[in-house]
């Protein structure tokens, strides 16, 4: 039996959490792990009661602490945390994220035993109304978000490129440097891409789960995946030999419908039987979102299959307008 556990600080960046905040919180402070177990809270300027209710959770229980983040940006709180934390065994968690049971436990183990910088495991996306739930199953279906392995309950424990949040050593993250803050999105995959480089293991296990909360409306994923397809577009630009075809398979798809639909429409105007032939580009494109929406295996209700070719759209083609729009200023 082990007698010697680690120290573990869980470093959770807020921002406009007030719906989340307070069961994150508790999910990790009820994780059953034998050595010592802080939570350190990294809140941004929020609009709502974050603060609040982090500031009342701290008063509870002495393992959590407060931390402020002006810039309010999530490399900026993350680098924050692992300054303030007290441990060398380093946990991210979001303040929309739920750790399952013995989730710490098991990345301390799987820490040790595989001898890697950074272990995670499985996003488990989970929705509590139709359209959420819509959102959870196109994060892991490959006609959604689900090419990466984490997306993926079933995918095979190894090394892997990147992993969901991660649970680090902190001599790992201090020797490469911590978090880019210039990375605005896309920081956790940029810091596995220089622990790589560096010479050290990123470990992916399906044993460790952390359950998300999708984004609850239409405007709200619109603009997720749209800052999501900026920052991807500014990690191929940095790092041209990451770029494949699942990443430029949207922006792709973005251009070839805006062009068809531009063409069909003046081809209507005009007459032109040949202009007419590009609107096969979006007639397309929809037959194969309702086509694989219909057949997708996930368990889900019929409300929210409904909802599934909107979500898969606004998913696609916002992910692809941010890609070619790209950032206004180019950082780092």
């Amino acid at each position: 039996m082990r007698r010697d556990w680690p120290g573990v600080s869980v470093v959770m960046p807020v921002l406009n959490e007030e719906r989340h905040l307070e069961a994150a919180v508790s999910g990790v402070l009820s994780q059953d792990y034998p050595g010592e177990l802080e939570v350190v809270v990294v809140v941004g300027r929020s609009r709502d009661a974050t603060r609040e209710i982090a500031d009342r959770v701290a008063a509870t229980d002495d393992r959590v602490r407060v931390v402020d983040n002006p810039a309010s940006r999530t490399p900026h709180a993350l680098n924050l945390g692992v300054a303030a934390a007290r441990h060398d065994v380093i946990v991210r968690v979001d303040g929309h994220g739920m750790l399952t049971d013995g989730y710490v436990r098991r990345a301390v183990e799987l820490l040790e035993e595989t001898g890697a910088a950074n272990v995670g495991g499985v996003m488990d996306a989970q929705g509590s109304t139709p359209f959420e739930e819509a959102v959870a199953a196109a994060y892991t279906t490959k006609l959604g978000l689900g090419g990466s392995s984490f997306h993926l309950a079933e995918s095979q424990a190894g090394p892997a490129e990147t992993v969901f949040l991660g649970v680090f050593r902190r001599e790992a993250l201090t020797a490469v440097g911590g978090f880019d803050e210039s990375m605005h999105r896309a920081q956790d995959w940029e810091l596995n891409h220089r622990l790589l480089a560096s010479g050290r293991t990123i470990w992916f296990s399906p044993e460790l789960r952390v359950t998300y909360r999708p984004r609850s409306s239409v405007r709200a994923l619109a603009k997720q995946m749209y800052d999501t397809g900026k920052w991807r577009r500014e990690v191929i630009r940095r790092y041209p030999d990451t770029a494949n075809v699942r990443y430029l398979a949207p922006p792709l798809a973005t251009a070839a419908i805006a062009a068809g639909t531009v063409l069909g429409l003046a081809g209507s105007v005009t007459g032109s039987r040949l202009l007419r032939l590009a609107w096969a580009a979006p007639a397309g494109y929809a037959s194969v979102i309702l086509g694989g929406s219909a057949v997708t295996s996930r368990s889900m209700s019929d409300a929210a299959r409904v909802r599934l070719p909107l979500v898969l759209a606004v998913t696609h083609l916002s992910w692809g307008a941010g890609f070619l729009v790209g950032l206004r200023q180019r950082r780092g």
